[in-house]
Formats: C-alpha cells, sequence, structure tokens
C-alpha cells in the first residue's frame, strides 16, 4: 500500500481517535484551566500582529474571556479572519508607509506584542504606547538566552548580545534571532518599566502551525514503517501548545503579571519517546522506531532541528536545550495541555487540511534521506 494509500485509510480511524481524545482531554482541562471562564474584569487588548499560529489563539483566548480586542497589522496575512473584531492598519517600521499612525491617541488596557522581532520597531510602538495603555506582554523565545549548555536553568541566565546591536536582520543562519529578542525585550521594559511580561516560549506547538516541525512527528508515525528516532528515547524534549501560550497571555494581560517566564512545557517531563509513544496513540499504530545516536547523526548531517525537527542533541553545547525552567511561569498561571491533547489535536488539523497542503510537510527529513541514515546506521552496527 502508498504512503497515501495508507494516510488516507489511517485518516478515518484517525480522526475518531483524535476525537475521543481531544473530548477526554478537554473535559480534564476544562476543570484545569476554566479557559471558557468569563474575566471578572474584562479589558480592552491590542494586539500586535493576531493573524498568523500564535496571534490568533491569543485572540481566541481573550475573546473567550470576555475582553474586547483590536488588532493592529498590515492586513498580509489572513485578513479576512475575526471580521468581528477592530481591525487598525499600519507597520511595525515607522518609517515605512502609515508607520503606527492609527494607533495614536489610541487607549487600551493592555497589549499583547506577538510580533515583535526587531528592537527599533518595538521600541517604537512601545514609547507610543505607554502613555496610554496599562500593561505590555512581549512574546520573545528562549532562543534569547546566551547559552543551552546547562540543564534546569532559569530566566535569570544570560542573553545572547551581537556585535551590531543596531543590525536589523536575522543573519544567514538565523544566528541574530536571539540576540534581537533579547534587545527587544529590553527595549519593551524600558518603555513600560514596571508594567511589562516578558514570555520566552520554546518550540511552539499544535493545530495551525505553519512550520510543520512538530506536525511531522505524528504525520510520520501515521505512515509507519521503520522510523529514524533520533538520540535516545530518554532524551529530554520541550514544546509549548499554542493554547496554552495564548491563555498565558492574556492571563498575563489580566493580572498586569510583570517579569520574565520561560514558557515551556508541557507540564511533566517529555521525553522524545514518549513523544513517540504519544504520536502512536493518537495514530492507532504500532511504534517501530530505530534510534540513532546523536553523534552519528552529526557524521549524517543530521544534527538536530533541520532536517530533524524539534529534537536537540542532549550532548554538549545543546544538553541544556531541553531542559529550562519554568516554575516561575507555573506560579504565575501557566497551564499545561497534555502531550496527547496538543498530538490529537494537531493530527486532527492536518487531515482537515485540503490535500494540496499535505502534498508535502514543510518541515522533516525526506523519506530517501531518513532510508539512507538508516542503511548507513544498521551497516555501521553489523560492522
Amino acid at each position: 500500500m502508498s504512503s497515501t494509500r495508507r494516510e488516507f485509510v489511517t485518516a478515518a480511524t484517525l480522526l475518531g481517535t483524535s476525537a475521543a481524545l481531544l473530548g477526554a482531554r478537554a473535559r480534564a482541562n476544562t476543570a484545569l484551566q476554566d479557559p471558557g471562564a468569563r474575566a471578572a474584569r474584562p479589558l480592552k487588548i491590542l494586539i500586535l500582529g493576531g493573524t498568523i499560529f500564535l496571534g490568533p489563539a491569543i485572540v481566541e483566548a481573550a475573546k473567550r474571556r470576555g475582553h474586547t480586542v483590536t488588532l493592529f497589522n498590515r492586513g498580509k496575512h489572513n485578513a479576512d479572519w475575526f471580521p468581528e473584531l477592530e481591525k487598525l492598519r499600519g507597520d511595525r517600521d515607522p518609517k515605512k508607509g502609515e508607520g503606527l499612525k492609527s494607533l495614536e491617541g489610541r487607549k487600551f488596557d493592555a497589549v499583547i506584542d506577538d510580533c515583535g522581532y526587531f528592537p527599533r520597531h518595538v521600541k517604537a510602538s512601545a514609547e507610543l504606547l505607554a502613555p496610554n495603555c496599562g500593561h505590555y506582554t512581549f512574546i520573545s523565545s528562549i532562543s534569547c538566552y546566551a547559552k543551552n549548555d546547562v540543564e534546569g536553568a532559569n530566566e535569570d541566565a544570560a542573553v545572547a548580545t551581537m556585535p551590531d546591536p543596531t543590525l536589523e536582520e536575522m543573519g544567514k543562519n538565523y544566528e541574530y534571532y536571539g540576540s534581537l529578542k533579547a534587545l527587544c525585550e529590553q527595549a519593551a521594559e524600558a518603555a513600560f518599566e514596571k508594567r511589562a511580561c516578558v514570555i520566552r516560549p520554546g518550540f511552539i506547538v499544535g493545530p495551525k502551525d505553519t512550520t510543520d516541525r512538530f506536525t511531522y512527528w505524528p504525520v510520520r508515525v501515521v505512515r509507519g514503517g521503520n522510523i529514524l528516532a533520533p538520540g535516545a528515547p530518554t532524551d529530554p524534549v520541550q514544546v509549548i501548545d499554542v493554547r496554552d501560550l495564548g491563555e498565558f497571555a492574556v492571563h498575563a494581560a489580566e493580572n498586569g503579571t510583570v517579569g520574565r517566564f520561560n514558557a515551556c512545557g508541557p507540564g511533566e517531563r517529555l521525553t522524545m519517546g514518549g513523544l513517540l509513544e504519544s504520536c502512536a496513540r493518537a495514530a492507532g499504530t504500532q511504534l517501530s522506531p530505530t534510534w540513532v545516536p546523536a553523534d552519528f547523526l552529526a557524521e549524517q548531517g543530521e544534527q538536530g532541528d533541520g532536517g530533524i525537527p524539534i529534537w536537540v542533541p542532549y550532548t554538549g553545547d545543546s544538553k541544556g536545550f531541553h531542559t529550562w525552567s519554568n516554575q516561575r511561569a507555573i506560579d504565575a498561571g501557566l497551564k499545561f495541555r497534555s502531550i496527547d491533547d496538543t498530538v490529537a489535536a494537531t493530527l486532527a488539523w492536518w487531515f482537515e487540511q485540503p490535500a494540496e497542503r499535505r502534498k508535502q510537510l514543510r518541515a522533516g527529513i525526506s523519506a530517501e534521506a531518513e532510508a539512507r541514515v538508516l542503511a548507513a546506521w544498521s551497516k555501521r552496527k553489523t560492522g
């Protein structure tokens, strides 16, 4: 049976399995997170961005809580979404077009910034809004840290720097992404002083993910066969469900939360083996992984978060990447869905996508490369 046919046959069962899992998890999580409860004090919330993956999750969380939401963006992505909301058009770069003009004089209880990548842009919006807005939440990234070699590090760890802080480009290999995020954090905190919340998520995953980095794994398990499993089954993995992150951002706005918080989940320690087992449960299939050590993958040019997404070698300079402490965020109100919920929701969403979208995952090792690495590993083991 071809892989396409196999996926089609699996999809019907999968959707039923996913629906059952989602129903059970939803009942459990309603008591845990109570995402549908109305806020005691409805707020006027401005969301900078709001149209791609995380943005809509924040919007939905805010709407469920009864807040009045306004979006500010260029109108270039999913402009038809949320027709009931006020939409202000402009550009984060005040030097482009109308820039931030539509925000001038506007007053909001809280601002949630999910699309700040360059400090000059964040500085401009934060300074403009600070006199008329009560609170600013900036969505950063754990990539802001200078090193990832220490296990269990917290928000006090040093952040990355760059030779020229005025440079406005990520770099050829995105080497400046983290340091730019750190500078954006500082710009937001300087403008709002003791009224800023910085959220540093790890890999953001779940339904509607445009990158397919996490989606690769449940879809690969659905395809079946011998799966290249990276590293060891005990290697740690940290991800944050986009819905949990959206709810935490709104929670921070409601409570005027101040400080820096690592938004890394799930709630219990997750391993690569545990992730694959969750994928198998959601797909209703038997799991057949071949665990290939990190050093051999490096020899083959597959070092993680490239051809093999989400996983990062649990060694050397990256040993702490998937072990960041999330205790401060938990203490501040971050709640987590189970990994089973996230996997099931991701697969259900994937099989709802048009066939054209599902022709090719946007991330993950190709079937040909996977077979090559597995063959090479088998040869190495047999000598």
